[in-house]
């Protein structure tokens, strides 16, 4: 089938706090035995090579997940800063457009959700592309429901539950509906989840926006063919969802819907997430005492004990603590909200931090000394570098490696230490085919992230 994935990897996940952060978001989080986004690339594999869209502050992770994984991906537009869903999609028909692909038919999927029926969705899929590139509509997957959701908007449609057989009319679109009407569109059979998947052709969706967003598209019509200006291009492209500046505003035929039952889940709180959970090592980390139906996100090796309560989820990392009781995590995002204004840090950022190199995790944090403990993966390098106010003590203790000190090489091996005096231009380098690990102490006047100068980088940055 010729069906071009276009991911979209910008969210921010902020109802799975604190695991999901704004810098490191849940579809990079190992929720599940894999992240989201990983398992998300994995899905769509079959169909050759890929376009995501994310912002740019995600480059690291979204290049990291590609390169460990040797995903085929043609291109990953890094949107400078969030303008919502029909900037980001009208971006990669820009694109496309350059590309010379306007007969290329697209399909528009999320990094962050879950789907277990990948036969049924790779079935309905063929069903939506084939009646994109026949028709020339743009078709959405309708999502069974399974339960009165209220989370969700829904999509009405013509025919009752038809399957995956052919595509059916679109009569309306709904918002999230209150329970009562949840209730009511669960047993009429004709209301379908709007899971936000939707498949077209690239050429008819830019006639789209020319018709229905007009301003968008004049926006984008002035990117380079490099997309060089796209920063001054983006930041004042209107802030708007697809749904409602396009696909709303599409009748029969121009809009169709393929209805499915895919095992789909948007695993939009820390209810969804942990009855997906259930089952996971729950049992080596938990020990209720007149307790029941308490759920646990661990730490690896730490044990979780419940005595005379019941009906809790526990989700613990190394800098906070989430006990909510089961079905009122939706309220999770009111502790983000205020701790954006009171310790607005923690909304952001883990105590480690993923790099295209590898990844590191701050042990101790204080005003005279920092500690690290870092890993580089196989075949890996840090930059060339240097720092203006702190040096470094360096201690191998898993692997071997050449650490570079002002341009001469020093190899180590587990149990050796080396000196990095202030301003002394260094980096490691793992020639190995497994990871290297060291411990790093920091000492001197600051040691912040910026005091950095980099000589060289492999990847790219300044």
């Amino acid at each position: 089938m010729n069906l071009l994935p276009v991911i979209m990897s910008g969210g921010s996940g902020t109802r799975l706090w604190p695991v999901s952060r704004s810098k490191f978001p849940k579809q990079f989080c190992e929720l599940l035995d894999k992240p989201l986004h990983t398992m998300t690339l994995n899905r769509l594999k079959k169909y050759g090579s890929s376009v995501i869209v994310t912002n740019k502050k995600f480059q690291d992770l979204t290049e990291g997940d590609i390169r460990k994984n040797s995903f085929n991906v043609e291109k990953v537009l890094y949107e400078p800063t969030p303008r919502n869903t029909a900037a980001a999609i009208g971006l990669v028909c820009k694109y496309l457009q350059i590309q010379g692909k306007l007969d290329q038919v697209a399909g528009v999927f999320s990094s962050d959700n879950l789907i277990l029926d990948e036969a049924a969705f790779h079935e309905a899929l063929d069903v939506a592309s084939k009646t994109a590139a026949t028709t020339g509509a743009v078709v959405i997957l309708g999502i069974k429901p399974d339960h009165p959701e209220t989370g969700f908007g829904y999509i009405q449609v013509k025919d009752r539950a038809i399957g995956t057989k052919k595509a059916t009319e679109v009569l309306k679109f709904h918002e999230k509906p209150s329970a009562q009407k949840a209730n009511e569109f669960l047993n009429a059979g004709t209301y379908f989840w709007n899971a936000g998947i939707f498949i077209f052709k690239v050429e008819n969706m830019i006639n789209h926006f020319k018709k229905l967003e007009p301003e968008i598209w004049n926006q984008l019509e002035s990117l380079k063919p490099d997309l060089s200006n796209l920063n001054e291009v983006y930041k004042d492209i209107k802030n708007i969802s697809i749904d409602y500046a396009i696909l709303e505003k599409l009748t029969s035929p121009e809009l169709m819907c393929v209805t499915c039952d895919i095992g789909w889940s948007d695993l939009g709180s820390w209810d969804s997430l942990m009855d997906k959970r259930e089952g996971l090592n729950q049992a080596q980390h938990n020990i209720q005492v007149a307790s029941k139906n308490n759920s646990v996100f661990p730490v690896e090796n730490k044990t979780y004990s419940f005595v005379g309560v019941e009906d809790l989820m526990v989700v613990d990392t190394a800098d906070a603590l989430l006990v909510c009781k089961k079905n009122e995590s939706q309220k999770v995002k009111d502790v983000v909200d205020r701790l954006k204004v009171t310790n607005p840090g923690l909304t952001e950022e883990h105590v480690f931090e993923n790099r295209p190199w590898g990844k590191f995790e701050i042990l101790k944090d204080q005003d005279y000394y920092k500690s690290k403990v870092i890993r580089v993966d196989a075949g890996q390098k840090i930059s060339y570098q240097s720092h203006a106010k702190r040096a470094e003590h360096w201690i191998i203790v898993k692997g071997e490696a050449v650490v570079i000190l002002n341009d001469k090489e020093v190899p180590l091996k587990t149990g050796e230490h080396i000196f990095i005096p202030q301003g002394a231009k260094h980096r490691i380098i793992n020639n190995s085919n497994a990871a290297v690990e060291f411990i790093e102490v920091q000492v001197g006047s600051y040691f912040g992230e910026d005091d950095i100068v980099r000589y060289s980088d492999d990847y790219g940055r300044s």
